[in-house]
């Protein structure tokens, strides 16, 4: 289909993409699990080399999600403290303190944006005119899995093949998390921002997981820095959890919902107690079972995809990449687990052992205070449930206090 978008390869393919103008914002909205976290990895580490190129990292943070959860009006993760007025505030202060410099901003949860009202009202304040959106894309397929992991490490109880029931065969397509389609509804997010700031300040990079670097070459070349100068930064903490430490997680969030436990005791043990440290310290092994899409899913979202790329051509954004990825999956790897691994996902003690330790790491390092005096009341008078909620709350209770 012809279309009058502007297309410019990746450096790599031997096409020069022409650098932003200079004291240009670019304002990178993701979404999720499109690479943005490598790419704030590597601009937040180079960001005194960056400088010296002219170009500015305002963010005092290597993601300043607070501050983007509180321009879109979103509550943070589960048990997190809400973000205020104040986080975003900052934010802006330090992009104004940029002067005409080109600044580069990255929060895949510019994405969660629900209106063309709070667009506006975002990119007027990051700059008006100044500021050029920079989508990143990858095919729904290999987006899906990652994404489901995700919820469940907040607090999400359903499993992976009956969340894609809801998502991809269930109308309204939009339990139990909402916030999905609202991010991966990739050209709808597209056209939202692109009615605000115009086809001709819209970028959309589709990601190509054969070559890794070459969003990292994409961001140089459009920033206008030296070739190599963003690296890859290692991130553990950032992995995808394994389907075995899923199930556990998952598992784990039905207990923790059944037992009406306060949500901030999920945050401090559980997400960034037992999750956090597990994933620093235990590695995915050959033998682990991986996340795997059925094969009927991964049909319906190549046809999804192949509806987006269709529709984002025809806004006229410039496009860099390939957008037949988006609809072009290999069936084999997303769909089929490794040989030999079974098809029962097991959990390996260690990991185990990593989680449980995390969460005691987590527990023990808030000062303890004496609990108030116990009602008179035997514990073989209590039922499980609720000394599962008692005990629940004086954990919460000692990590409040300082």
């Amino acid at each position: 289909m012809e279309t009058d978008c502007t297309r410019a390869e990746l450096p790599a393919n031997g096409d020069v993409i022409t650098p932003l103008a200079t004291g240009t914002r670019l304002l990178h909205i993701g979404p999720h699990k499109t690479g943005t976290t490598s790419i704030q990895g590597a601009l937040f580490e180079a960001r005194a080399e960056m400088a010296r190129h002219g170009v500015e990292w305002p963010a005092a943070t290597r993601h300043p999600m607070e501050a983007v959860l509180s321009a879109c009006a979103r509550t943070g993760m589960m048990g997190d403290p809400a973000p205020t007025e104040r986080h975003w505030e900052r934010l802006l202060e330090q992009v104004r303190g940029t002067g005409r410099r080109t600044s580069v901003i990255s929060s895949e949860f510019f994405a969660d944006a629900p209106d063309d009202d709070t667009v506006e009202r975002i990119v007027e304040q990051l700059g008006g005119e100044r500021v050029h959106v920079l989508v990143t894309l990858r095919p729904l397929a290999r987006i899906m899995p990652s994404q489901w992991q995700q919820y469940v490490q907040n607090g999400l109880r359903m499993g992976y093949e009956d969340w894609l029931e809801h998502l991809l065969r269930k109308p309204p397509y939009d339990r139990p998390t909402p916030s999905f389609w609202r991010r991966h509804r990739h050209d709808r997010l597209v056209e939202r921002w692109a009615r605000v700031v115009g086809a001709e300040r819209v970028t959309v990079v589709v990601v190509d997981d054969r070559d890794r670097e070459s969003l990292l070459r994409t961001f140089e070349a459009l920033l206008g820095l030296p070739a190599q100068l963003l690296r890859p930064i290692p991130d553990v903490a950032n992995r995808s959890l394994t389907l075995a430490e899923t199930e556990m997680l998952r598992n784990l969030n039905k207990e923790f919902r059944a037992n009406e436990l306060p949500q901030e005791l999920y945050s401090q043990l559980v997400r960034n107690g037992a999750v956090m440290h597990m994933k620093n310290t235990c590695a995915p092994g050959p033998g682990d079972v991986k996340i795997c899409t059925p094969q009927w899913a991964v049909e319906v979202a190549a046809g999804i995809g192949a509806e987006m790329s269709e529709r984002i051509e025809s806004t006229g954004v410039r496009i860099v990449g390939d957008m037949n990825l988006l609809s072009a999956v290999q069936l084999s790897a997303v769909q089929k687990p490794a040989a030999g691994t079974g098809a029962v996902p097991r959990i390996a003690p260690e990991a185990a052992a990593h989680a449980l330790y995390g969460a005691l790491a987590a527990a023990a390092g808030a000062p303890v205070r004496h609990a108030a005096p116990a009602k008179s009341r035997t514990v073989h008078q209590t039922s499980s449930k609720e000394l599962a909620r008692v005990l629940g709350h004086r954990c919460l209770k000692r990590l409040r206090l300082r």
